[in-house]
């Protein structure tokens, strides 16, 4: 039985969703979502059962003291609500938890009854993937739904993946049988540097974020972080020759397959996000918030040497893979980026493939266990690595798809 007291009528409502484990490369999905609930600040004002979903062997509970009061933090997902402000307020419902161990469809019904009673317009789920993409490049960011008219009227690309997926494809096809509209925005993050955080590309899939819904998101000290980590990626390439002769050789498949030029609509964009943020009144608003819940980088060491290399990978299968695959990245829809300079999105053209579900795992994890990708990479698949710490033991499990 859903109960929903508190809670105040919803103004066009989005939910927003993110999952830490294996669709989660680098943490950058689930640290985008805690960064809206930080920001728009509020209070938790639902959270599901744990014993429903989750192998406490897998994802154990912490035990913390408050005030010499022994307590126990139990993982779950988590909801809550928050209003911003500007000419036309509205509500963005935030999920965020662990991806559950079991009983999946339990799950995403769940979610979606409260999608339901809370009048949620459009279900938004983010991911991130691990992928042969230069750090030095903008983050591509693909947009895929499985309902066509959504691709049609949004300009995303329905998805055609098939193979393994984690509970971000799983979710949005619920969404899309109980006739709720659902995107996931998937990030692509270098393989050779998952470890989380990935500032660089938390802020690409917010830059995404604001672009579809049409809300200007603060960003905080986020811009900044993004410069410092790319920055320190840059010093720890530097310090060996291999190391710097693999991400120049992703650079420039990466710069092949890019436009010669900017298109129209990139450039659109861009200009549309500038606008929102001069707008004065387009910050978050007073009203009733409800919401919160509350790396170093490293590449591939020989252990014989001791010197820093980049991971040797496999070819993977098309169809499988997280990965994110080649310099492409992942399937679809025109990426949006972060620039190298200002760390902001700057246009690519659409990437190949389809972009698989990832999580930030080890270097070497997703160089040779996690799940394959290359250049066919979809948004459907997740990376295997042992990332986010959540679902070590399906590492290697494959893509994800939707």
């Amino acid at each position: 039985m859903i109960e929903l007291e508190g809670v105040p009528e919803l103004i066009d409502p989005v939910m927003v969703a993110a999952f830490e484990g294996w669709n989660d490369a680098g943490d950058a999905a689930s640290t985008a979502v805690a960064h809206l609930d930080r920001e728009w600040k509020g209070e938790v004002f639902a959270a599901l059962d744990a014993e429903d979903y989750y192998d406490f062997q897998v994802n154990r509970p912490t035990v913390f003291l408050d005030n010499g009061v022994r307590k126990i933090t139990w993982p779950t997902t988590r909801l809550s609500v928050v209003r911003v402000g500007g000419d036309k307020p509205r509500d963005l419902v935030l999920v965020r938890g662990i991806e559950p161990s079991m009983r999946w469809r339990s799950f995403c019904n769940e979610l979606l009854a409260f999608a339901h009673e809370l009048g949620v317009e459009m279900v938004v789920i983010l991911g991130a993937l691990l992928g042969d993409t230069p750090h030095t490049r903008p983050v591509p960011v693909s947009g895929v739904t499985s309902d066509p008219d959504l691709a049609r009227t949004m300009d995303l690309e329905e998805t055609r993946y098939e193979g393994p997926t984690g509970i971000v494809g799983i979710l949005q096809e619920a969404c899309t049988h109980a006739g709720v509209p659902a995107v996931s925005l998937w990030a692509a993050v270098p393989h050779y540097v998952s470890q989380p955080p990935n500032p660089k590309a938390t802020l690409a899939l917010l830059n995404r974020l604001e672009d579809l819904i049409g809300l200007r998101i603060p960003l905080g000290e986020l811009p900044e972080d993004a410069r410092a980590w790319q920055l320190g990626v840059d010093q720890l390439a530097a310090e060996d020759s291999e190391v710097a002769e693999y991400v120049q050789t992703l650079e420039e498949a990466r710069d092949t397959a890019e436009l010669p030029e900017a298109s129209g609509e990139a450039i659109a964009r861009e200009f549309e996000r500038y606008l929102r943020r001069r707008e004065p009144g387009s910050g978050p608003g007073p009203g009733p918030g409800l919401a919160t819940e509350g790396g170093d980088t490293a590449f591939l060491r020989d252990p014989g040497s001791g010197r820093t290399r980049p991971p040797k990978r496999e070819q993977p299968s098309p169809e499988s893979g997280p990965e994110a695959g080649s310099e492409t990245g992942p399937e679809a829809a025109p990426e949006t980026d972060v620039a190298e300079g200002d760390v902001s999105e700057g246009p690519v053209e659409p990437a190949a493939g389809d972009p698989g579900e990832g999580s930030g795992g080890a270097a070497s994890d997703a160089a040779d266990d996690g799940p394959e990708g290359s250049g066919d990479a979809s948004p459907d698949g997740a990376d295997g690595a042992d990332g986010a710490g959540e679902d070590g033991e399906d590492a290697g499990a494959g893509g994800a798809g939707k």
